[in-house]
């Protein structure tokens, strides 16, 4: 009597699953809102203190944009949407 081999199911999968990267929000530099005020939303919205809110205003200013949070796509499409109700201009992304 013989017993036939055991054939064992082995599944791969060919496609990799990357997580989900951290995404940002960026703030872009505009002619409009002046700088004081992109410092003052930088505080009251994210509670950043004054010197971090202005590093941050001014690279708005020099660079053209900053990147002011980061976090899961849903913290940063809200982040963005605040932003943008202050008037400024603001958009998100992965982070690379």
């Amino acid at each position: 009597m013989s017993i036939a081999p055991v054939q064992e199911e082995i599944t791969s999968s060919s496609t990799d699953v990357a997580p989900d990267v951290p995404w940002i929000t960026l703030v872009w530099n505009d002619p409009v809102n002046l700088m004081s005020y992109v410092t003052y939303v930088f505080q009251s919205y994210f509670g950043y203190d004054r010197t971090k809110a202005e590093k941050l205003m001014m690279d708005v200013h020099t660079k053209g944009r900053a990147v002011v949070s980061h976090g899961s796509r849903e913290k940063m499409e809200s982040d963005t949407e605040a932003l943008q109700g202050y008037g400024l201009w603001a958009t998100f992304q992965k982070d690379d």
